[in-house]
């Protein structure tokens, strides 16, 4: 059977999520900017971000930020992993699972205190089994949970964005108070006062610089001094 350029076209085009998101990729781990945010090589030589799916871990300038990005060092950097993608987020990272050494790097940081379940995108029939290793790492009192009250990184990322503090010490930011532009091709977050922050792929917005650095952006040096 012969298909016409235009239904070939078509059928590509429904092919390819399914090719993009059912199998797994593996690659070396060759940074790891958060908690829950890592970057792999692949053997193609391709540079990927992961954003760790289901999990949420504290922002670098929140409590314990530092303890939880050291965690997911040790676990993971330098090493080959396994990935399983989910899907692409607004940032451009690919929300995923990660395997290492045989573990599941997500389940693993929630079974250590190192950070949450994200009750809001974690829907699939593991995630009862997930808030149960949470709940057990609270009442054992590790990691974060040897704090009697930690902030969810949700809430602080929600309370920084509202208040319009940078959390960032010994800075001071041009432009609108709490709008950032990202260009989603050099990862550069830019504020008003820039000449680039109407840039043709300055399309991702941030509600701070947290929140920027946060997704893995960097602020363009006549934002930030």
């Amino acid at each position: 059977m012969k298909y016409k350029p235009l239904y070939l076209f078509f059928f590509i085009l429904v092919l390819i999520p399914y090719i993009s998101f059912s199998a797994t990729i593996t690659g070396k781990v060759i940074s790891v900017a958060d908690g829950d945010t890592i970057t792999i090589l692949t053997q193609q030589h391709e540079q990927i971000k992961i954003r760790l799916s289901a999990v949420d871990t504290p922002e670098g300038h929140q409590a314990y930020g530092n303890k939880a990005k050291a965690f997911t060092s040790f676990m993971v950097k330098g090493k080959n992993v396994s990935i399983e993608p989910e899907t692409i987020d607004k940032y451009g990272r690919t929300v995923a699972m990660v395997f290492v050494d045989g573990l599941n790097l997500n389940k693993e940081i929630v079974a250590n205190g190192q950070g949450w379940v994200y009750r809001k995108y974690c829907t699939a029939s593991f995630c009862d089994d997930w808030l149960k290793l949470e709940e057990k790492a609270r009442n054992s009192k590790i990691g974060l949970w040897s704090d009697k009250n930690p902030t969810p990184p949700w809430e602080w990322r929600h309370g920084q964005k509202n208040s319009g503090n940078t959390g960032v010490i010994g800075s001071s930011v041009n432009g609108s108070a709490g709008i950032y532009h990202g260009n989603q091709h050099s990862h550069v977050f830019h504020g008003s006062s820039c000449r680039d922050y109407n840039c043709k792929n300055c399309i991702v917005m941030f509600g701070s610089v947290n929140e920027a650095v946060g997704a893995g952006y960097r602020a363009h040096k006549e934002c930030v001094k």
